[in-house]
């Protein structure tokens, strides 16, 4: 991963391989942010106008590459964009400058240094860039052979950034240190997560995942636990046996937990780990499996979220539920039609074995319950649904708790990943009703990703507080990167899941 450092030294007496500055978009054209005062006076003030003439406007995201002035020990300047310029004594949006230093990142692939003179008028504005900037400096070449030539080759330029120096930082000041540190922790563990998703599902199966899960665990002093189908079997845990038993490859319920002495609240994360879904028996059509690989990122975001609870030393108690399965066609794999008796005794009568996430969240979100957590959020590739209702940028919050809703909504936001409270509508439960069952696993198909919320809500445990992110949208990105956003698995809601922790550490998680 990308080196940090803060420092105070001056941009034109930096050896690095560029200098990248922050540009706005003005009402009368592109305007130089602060921070890049320095590299402004050294073109006689007028870089704005320079970089008007190169057909800069300051937008969002836009790179701007020139020749550093002269006296420079840095031979490039990269402008880079910010969006709208702020009001008067007002800073730059956090996301503004999270995705304007993740743009840099990328564009400066194959640089050994980087100086970012970006604006950092507090350490929070430190901790964002620093995390833009690892973020945005994340590839995934595991599987390139021309790749792995290309590092090894001295001065070719396709590695990520080696390291950024972030100016007008302060080494010494324990917030600044504290910030940059925490980017580093998250992102880490965020780009883990990215890794998992990206990874071929010939390569990571149910067993292969819980195998770096107990790796981490035991690397960042976390329990954790394994039950594999003789134990899910003994157990009871019939909706995740019966969305694996299709496959050679067997499920597996990971348990990982996160132990603080100083706790005064527990929470459960319940992620979605469908190492590969093929839609089983109700097989998707052509052109829809190609990136079914991506079906685990909500157990990916959980696992990295329990770590990097972990490495920040959060004062609070985090257990993370990996429901993970492959769902595949064969003589053994369960049928539409089928009933499974669930880990909570509830009977499910399978209508599509496509809708297979809920089945297996729903034996975890019951092992969830019984340790009577103070909330619950479960993380999940879930609905195409709720894809055409949100985009591929968004995805959607669902709660038994309005208040809950909107506290997860704003820890989201914060963490500058896209989120909007969606509604759990009562009559919409009704159409899960099944004469054979308790309740079926398919509903109205207006409104699926609601109908899907409320099955799971059936299996949360009286009196628990919980939500529910449904991340089918933004959690694997099928067009070219932007901002600190690669192509493939993207690592949504690990900020969001961290954030929450820290929250109900401060006690501030309402």
């Amino acid at each position: 991963m990308t080196a940090l450092t803060l420092s105070t030294a001056a941009a034109p007496g930096l050896r690095a391989d560029a200098i990248v500055i922050g540009v706005a978009k003005g009402a009368g054209g592109p305007s130089v942010a602060p921070g890049a005062e320095a590299v402004d006076k050294a073109y006689d003030g007028r870089l704005a106008a320079v970089l008007e003439t190169l057909g800069a406007s300051g937008s969002e995201g836009e790179v701007t590459k020139l020749p550093a002035p002269s006296g420079f020990k840095a031979p490039v300047v990269v402008a880079v964009g910010l969006g709208a310029e702020p009001e008067k004594d007002a800073g730059f949006d956090a996301e503004a400058l999270r995705r304007a230093a993740g743009a840099a990142a990328r564009a400066l692939a194959g640089a050994k240094k980087a100086a970012f003179a970006l604006p950092l008028a507090e350490a929070a504005d430190a901790g964002v860039v620093a995390e833009g900037v690892l973020l945005g400096a994340y590839s995934f070449d595991a599987y390139k052979e021309s790749a792995k030539e290309t590092k090894a080759a001295k001065g070719n330029g396709k590695a990520p950034l080696a390291e950024a120096a972030l100016l007008s930082g302060k080494p010494r000041d324990k917030a600044y240190k504290a910030a940059i540190e925490r980017a580093a922790a998250v992102a880490e563990e965020l780009n883990r997560a990215r890794d998992l998703v990206n990874t071929p599902p010939n390569d990571l199966n149910p067993e292969a995942f819980a195998a770096v899960a107990q790796a981490a665990a035991k690397e960042h002093g976390i329990k954790v636990q394994v039950l594999d189908e003789k134990a899910l079997t003994k157990g009871g845990y019939g909706g995740i046996l019966g969305v694996g038993a299709g496959s050679a490859s067997g499920p597996r319920l990971v348990k990982l937990s996160y132990t603080s002495p100083k706790a005064k609240k527990s929470l459960a994360f319940v992620g979605k780990g469908i190492t590969y879904d093929s839609g089983g028996i109700s097989l998707k059509p052509a052109g829809h499996n190609e990136t079914m690989k991506c079906d685990m990122a909500g157990a990916a975001a959980v696992f990295a979220a329990v770590v990097s609870a972990a490495r920040l030393g959060l004062e609070v108690n985090v257990t993370g539920w990996l429901a993970l399965a492959e769902n595949m066609p064969s003589g053994s794999a369960t049928r539409p039609g089928d009933v499974l008796r669930m880990y909570s005794g509830k009977t499910v009568e399978v209508l599509n074995t496509d809708a297979e996430g809920r089945l297996v969240l729903a034996d975890a979100l019951w092992a969830a319950s019984q340790e009577k957590p103070d909330a619950i959020i479960d993380v999940a590739t879930l609905t195409g649904a709720m894809m055409l209702a949100l985009g591929s940028r968004t995805y959607g919050i669902m709660a038994n708790d309005d208040a809950f809703r909107s506290a997860v909504h704003e820890a989201a936001e914060e963490s500058g990943e896209p989120a909007w409270p969606m509604p759990l509508p009562e009559h919409l439960r009704k159409g899960m009703d099944s004469p054979t069952a308790d309740i079926a696993n398919m509903g109205e198909r207006m409104g699926g990703g609601l109908v899907a919320g409320l099955f799971l809500r059936e299996f949360v445990g009286e009196g628990i507080t919980w939500a529910h992110l449904d991340i089918a949208g933004p959690a694997f990105n099928e067009g070219g990167p932007f901002g600190y956003t690669p192509k493939g698995g993207t690592g949504t809601a690990v900020r969001t899941l961290v954030r929450v922790a820290e929250l109900a550490a401060a006690g501030e998680l309402g």
